[in-house]
């Protein structure tokens, strides 16, 4: 039976100036860890956990909202989207993100694994990293991430907004693993110089080879950590993963040093540049009453590989994609059913904002009729209450080989004069 994966709507605004440990005491009920009783702690102590170099968004005045019950940014004052997306495509910014790892370890890792993911985790080899989707019995997705291949039988699973944790677990039954919150946290360098500012951080040699999807352990400001060639921008850049043993500060500090010669700065990111890039957000672009098929995911389907969740229902499934882009002119689309096609409803429109580099509204949408593909004519309304003329287009927008974060296009784009639309 398939189930919709709730969302939380809170947030949480910190102010110019706290410090971490004030905003940990504003949030003590949330924050302090369930045996901290003497410290406050309570039974909701699981939800709202700020990132560790959550102090470092502080000072420019951050709105938080939920993810995978973690604090992450929504919008920070003194830095407009438009800043923010030219930060991203000309230089380098730093993002502390809610994904949440989950470590999978023990002899039968990679079977479990392979019986819920909709890919070969087994051509996911040591040292490199997988996009991976989760489906329920019907075809339905779950959710999706990035997972890494730490040793043969040790994986991290950064996954989306949601929680894969209990359904692991659940269809571990006499296998040999482990499945746990390994109270990792992950921070993103993403950009045209996020490489140099790693060349620039690390202690001693910059990791070799370092292609994308490669992941590395390398030591900053002393400390060992992970890094991936990965991130949630389709540009240049990489990952950090923070071990309850880090000295997170120590890393954080080390990276806005490394970076300060680019302008790095803490950024809440996502938006345009994720949707130009077609990167489906759980939860908003798809959900479980969309296949990977309709998502536009159908090449991360294995159907030649031995069983896995969902397999029989995703072999009869239509295979027709019904998620693609769109363009609109002069304005930006609202989310939901807003739509239509020769006056009929068309679908839905997910995800939307204004794109600076391409001057018009983009959004990714989910269409009806799976028969309508790109260069599609049809009319939506926008945030303004007015309705626009658009075009359905292809995902990604552009750079449909993804040279760019393979670091075989290093092109910086000129900085548009047209104003911004809302």
């Amino acid at each position: 039976m398939s189930m919709r994966p709730r969302r939380r709507r809170d947030v949480h605004r910190g102010r110019p100036g706290m410090t971490m440990s004030a905003l940990q005491h504003e949030l003590r009920f949330a924050v302090m860890p369930m045996d901290r009783e003497d410290a406050g702690g309570s039974e909701f102590s699981r939800t709202m956990a700020p990132h560790p170099l959550a102090y470092q968004e502080l000072p420019y005045d951050p709105l938080y909202t939920i993810y995978n019950r973690r604090l992450t940014a929504m919008s920070m004052a003194g830095f407009s989207a438009d800043d923010a997306y030219w930060q991203l495509r000309r230089h380098a910014i730093l993002r502390h993100t809610g994904e949440l790892p989950i470590e999978i370890r023990g002899p039968d890792a990679e079977k479990l694994l392979n019986f819920v993911f909709t890919r070969d985790v087994a051509k996911t080899r040591v040292g490199r990293c997988s996009y991976q989707i989760a489906c329920y019995e019907d075809g339905g997705m779950i959710l999706d991430g990035v997972l890494v291949r730490l040793a043969e039988d040790r994986f991290w699973y950064g996954q989306a907004d949601g929680d894969l944790t209990d359904w692991l677990i659940a269809h571990a039954r006499g296998m040999d693993v482990e499945v746990f919150d390994p109270h990792v946290w992950i921070s993103q360098v993403q950009g045209p110089d996020s490489l140099r500012i790693l060349e620039a951080a690390v202690d001693d040699a910059y990791p070799e080879p370092f292609r994308y999807f490669d992941a590395a352990r390398v030591r900053i400001a002393g400390q060992e950590v992970v890094v991936t060639r990965s991130g949630f921008t389709n540009e240049l850049g990489w990952e950090v993963y923070l071990e309850p043993e880090t000295d997170a500060q120590a890393v954080g500090e080390r990276l806005l040093e490394a970076g300060r010669p680019c302008g790095l700065r803490p950024v809440a990111i996502g938006g345009a540049r994720r949707i130009e890039a077609g990167l489906l957000n759980a939860g908003s672009d798809f959900d479980a009453s969309v296949t990977p098929f309709a998502a536009g995911l159908g090449a991360m389907v294995s159907l030649e590989k031995p069983e896995f969740i969902g397999k029989a229902a995703l072999e009869k499934a239509d295979r027709r994609r019904r998620t693609w882009g769109l363009r609109v002119p002069g304005g930006v689309p609202r989310l939901g059913d807003s739509l239509h096609h020769d006056g009929v409803p068309a679908g839905r429109i997910c995800s939307a904002a204004w794109s600076p580099y391409q001057r018009c509204g983009v959004a990714i949408v989910r269409l009806h009729d799976p028969d309508i593909g790109p260069e599609t004519r049809l009319e939506v309304a926008c945030r303004d209450g007015r309705t626009r003329p658009a075009e359905t287009c292809d995902l990604p927008m552009y750079d449909r080989e993804r040279k760019i974060p393979r670091g075989l296009v290093v092109d910086i784009p000129a900085i548009s004069e047209a104003g911004e639309t809302h």
